[in-house]
């Protein structure tokens, strides 16, 4: 009995259209980091499970895990800062400080899948490790804003917290905090009371939360978005924002898109112990993590991707078998011009089976080239979308598909 064709709950396939959305978004978020100064790391899709062991917090439970054949306790990347932050501690006689980092690569959480939330995920994270200066957290607050800039949201908040001033609220607590905005103040005292808080320090724990006041810190950060120019609208201290990694220990953040029907975009951290903690070596660090995932849904909300369905600006299609050779020269000359350029590749099919090809894979133009182009030295020119068509030399159509967006 053949297997039924699908994929794993929580796992998808990307056909190229959406694929191709998806590279344009991944080049955009890509070039705001290189433009910031940011370089490039990648990590392993397994990791030692001791890794992740201890620094992740009550998510624990959403651990990819297993026992490779050798018998070792192995995990799939649950999320960059850990293995960032283990690249960190192993490199760091080789590594500028401070180092500025980012990373696109997909993530692995067992958890209930839903809309905007996957068990395999796209990650992009970028960090600054080597320094304790406030003015580091600005400014990778400050990118993350910069990236929505780019994109081209015109609405976009970075709620700011600090958990210096949550250090006399248990984790535990904290933990539960982090879900005040979807599950409501009674909800948050009854998840407390499940870990074993009494009500009346669930409450008290909240009034605490509700009476926090920016701190220097949060001063710091506030004033540097504003000299960087950000919309004052876009940006405001949270009391509430509390992030439920156990790592996170000064300012904290994350990313709403007003109107977008769905929580966070991106959320960061200053994680002072994290590289310590698994290298045993002293070296802060804060950055964050953008959910891929959720900001293309909200910019394809919201029209801010192109339709895209194929790389392809032009089929050139050959009129017969006998002019294979030269259609592949006219091929060669476009891709040579900077034209991506596809051939039909069954010399043995007719003009209007190639034609329809590409009219069904979104191709904007083909090229046609008979006895009589090939005698004159021109090729013809066909709109897949207006029908028109005319002669032109192989250097009048790179000339014109360039500047065709």
């Amino acid at each position: 009995m053949k297997p039924k064709l699908q994929t794993l709950k929580g796992f998808r396939d990307f056909l190229p259209s959406e694929a191709s959305q998806r590279q344009w978004l991944i080049n955009k978020i890509r070039s705001v980091f290189e433009k910031w100064g940011y370089d490039p790391i990648e990590t392993p899709t397994l990791e030692t499970l001791d890794l992740f062991k201890g620094q992740i917090g009550e998510d624990e439970k959403l651990f990819y895990k297993f026992n490779d054949p050798g018998g070792r306790e192995i995990a799939l990347r649950y999320d960059q800062t850990v293995p960032a932050s283990r690249v960190v501690g192993q490199y760091a006689q080789e590594l500028p400080m401070p180092f500025k980092r980012y990373q696109i690569q997909p993530a692995f959480r067992a958890e209930k899948p839903q809309k905007g939330r996957y068990r395999e995920f796209l990650q992009c994270d970028a960090d600054i490790f080597g320094t304790n200066s406030p003015y580091a957290d600005a400014e990778v607050i400050a990118l993350s804003l910069d990236i929505y800039r780019e994109i081209g949201f015109k609405k976009v908040k970075v709620l700011i917290n600090d958990r210096s001033l949550m250090k006399y609220i248990p984790y535990k607590a904290i933990s539960s905090i982090d879900k005040i905005k979807k599950i409501g103040e009674d909800g948050v005292i009854k998840d407390m009371e499940s870990k074993g808080i009494s009500s009346n320090d669930a409450k008290k724990f909240i009034e605490m939360i509700s009476n926090l006041k920016p701190n220097k810190t949060i001063n710091i950060i506030l004033d540097y978005l504003n000299k960087l120019n950000f919309d004052k609208n876009w940006y405001e201290f949270d009391p509430s924002i509390a992030r439920s990694f156990s790592y996170s220990t000064g300012p904290i953040w994350e990313i709403i898109i007003p109107e977008f029907n769905a929580n966070s975009v991106l959320g960061g951290e200053r994680y002072d112990k994290l590289v310590e903690n698994i290298a045993g070596v002293k070296i802060p660090a804060t950055g964050f993590g953008l959910g891929f995932d959720r900001t293309f849904e909200a910019a394809k909300q919201f029209g801010l991707i192109p339709e895209l369905k194929t790389s392809a600006k032009v089929l050139v299609t050959i009129f017969d078998k006998n002019q294979l050779a030269y259609s592949a020269k006219v091929v060669k000359k476009l891709r040579d011009g900077g034209i991506n350029a596809e051939i039909y590749t069954d010399p043995e099919k007719k003009i209007d089976k190639q034609l329809k090809y590409a009219d069904k894979k979104s191709i904007p133009f083909a090229i046609i080239a008979g006895q009589d182009e090939i005698k004159k030295n021109v090729i013809k020119l066909k709109n897949m979308k207006t029908q028109e068509q005319d002669n032109f030399t192989v250097e009048e159509v790179i000339r014109k598909l360039t500047d065709y967006n």
